[in-house]
Formats: structure tokens, C-alpha cells, sequence
């Protein structure tokens, strides 16, 4: 449930158009509802603005399925994120309107027309093809929850000049999410360049001194672009989730 939709319940009922006894029913699955295997937290909407997310590597086909629906019926913009094609296939099938994005491993499903007003922009960014997965999983999650998407993808350091040519539409960002491997040094010169926060995704891309993203990781964590802050390796979600509730706040702050 959105502030939105408790804000027009408990009008509805000031005015007399909805029974207290019926805003008390929809109203009953707050803050969460216990469909066995999980406690799908309807509530976090409400405190953080953005709906709870479905983290589907490791559940079952029935248990995604579920708590997609317990989500879906609460009226909020639904992602589910590692999703593997059995289980995308069957939500898709099931559900009118979602999309599997098969590079991301998601499939989402927005129910808001609504979408941050001028200035909520996020540039998701990828120092090479390899890193694809993680931008697009931070690309798909930042529009999922409304966020104008500008992707730039393969503008890595080795060829410093394909990140000068989008330099302009990289100084438009409220926000900007650079996802690299290797020795993930793109964050750094990102920060150089704009005057905005950036949140960095280090990959698991690279050879074996690459330690599976943890060299990237390192690399990231001693910027010396102060405007830099580090998520988990390939956590393209935690990046565009935090870059969507900075975006907002710009966004508000620009409408005064």
C-alpha cells in the first residue's frame, strides 16, 4: 500500500463513502500478511516509499509465485530480481503486463503511472559489455520505481575517450550508478567529472586476480573521488533502490 492509497481510504471515510468497518478489511493486511513461507511486509511503502522486492534466487517457483501475487493485489509496482526463465516464464504467463528483462534476470511489473518529476534523473553506467547484467539490473529497478533512465554502457577506462563523448548527458544525472570489474577504476574518474553522488557497483568480471569482484570491491572502497560510496559486488539492485530515493529527494528539493 502507497501513502497515496491510505490517503484516499481514510478520506473516503472521513466523507462517509467508505464504512470504517470496510477501510478496516483493506486495511488488514497491514504491516504485513503471512502467506506461510513468508511475511510479505506490506508496509514498507508507507516507510521508505518505495514497496518491498522479491529476491527470487533461492525460492522456489511457488514461493516467487506467491509472494508476486500477495505484492501485485496490494496495488504497488512489483520487481522481482535473480529471477531464473522457468520462473520468469510462468509470471509472465500469469500475470498481463509483466516484463522479463532476461538480460537482468527481473521481471517487473509497475501498476503507478506516476514517475519522479523533472530532475529525478539516474545515469546507469558500465565500463564494458561484461558488466551488462548489473547495469541493466540497476536500468530496470531505477524505471521500475519511476526514475528516468539514461543508459551508457561500455565507456570504460581502456578507452577513455567513449566516456568523453557522453560526457554531456552524463552532467544531467541527479544520480549517476557505474557498474565495472577489473580493477573497477571507472567510478573514480566518473566522480571526477561530476558533481553529483555516485554510487559504484564493483562486478564479478575479470581474470582470476579479479578475485570474483573483490579486487573491483577494494579498488572502489579507496576512491579518492569523494562523491564516490560502494555497494556489494553485482548488487545493481541496492544501487538503483538508494540512487531512486536520492533522485527523489533531489527531485523535491528542485520543486522547492
Amino acid at each position: 500500500m502507497t501513502p497515496s492509497d491510505l490517503l484516499r481510504i481514510l478520506s473516503a471515510v472521513e466523507r462517509g463513502t467508505l464504512s470504517p468497518a470496510t477501510a478496516v478489511e483493506r486495511l488488514a493486511k497491514l504491516p504485513f500478511e503471512d502467506i506461510g513461507h513468508t511475511r510479505v511486509d506490506h508496509h514498507r511503502s508507507l516507510r521508505s516509499g518505495l514497496p518491498e522486492v522479491i529476491y527470487a534466487a533461492g525460492k522456489t517457483l511457488e514461493q516467487t509465485s506467491a509472494i508476486f501475487a500477495s505484492l501485485l493485489a496490494d496495488g504497488v509496482d512489483v520487481l522481482a530480481t535473480r529471477v531464473d526463465a522457468a520462473t520468469a516464464e510462468v509470471l509472465v504467463r500469469a500475470y498481463p503486463g509483466a516484463v522479463h528483462n532476461a538480460m537482468a534476470r527481473t521481471v517487473s511489473l509497475r501498476q503507478s503511472s506516476s514517475a519522479l518529476p523533472d530532475g529525478g534523473h539516474i545515469a546507469v553506467v558500465c565500463a564494458g559489455t561484461s558488466d551488462l547484467p548489473v547495469a541493466e539490473e540497476a536500468a530496470v529497478t531505477a524505471e521500475t520505481f519511476g526514475a528516468r533512465v539514461t543508459r551508457m554502457y561500455d565507456v570504460g577506462v581502456a578507452g577513455l575517450h567513449r566516456l568523453l563523448a557522453v560526457r554531456s548527458d552524463l552532467l544531467t544525472a541527479d544520480v549517476v550508478i557505474v557498474c565495472a570489474g577489473m580493477e573497477g577504476a571507472l567510478p573514480s574518474v566518473v566522480g571526477g567529472l561530476v558533481g553529483v553522488p555516485v554510487i559504484a557497483v564493483p562486478t564479478s568480471v575479470g581474470y582470476g586476480g579479479s578475485f570474483g569482484g573483490a579486487t573491483a570491491l577494494l579498488g572502489m572502497l579507496n576512491s579518492c573521488s569523494p562523491n564516490v560510496t560502494v555497494v556489494n559486488i553485482d548488487n545493481g539492485f541496492g544501487a538503483a533502490y538508494t540512487a531512486v530515493l536520492i533522485a527523489r529527494a533531489a527531485s523535491k528539493s528542485t520543486l522547492g
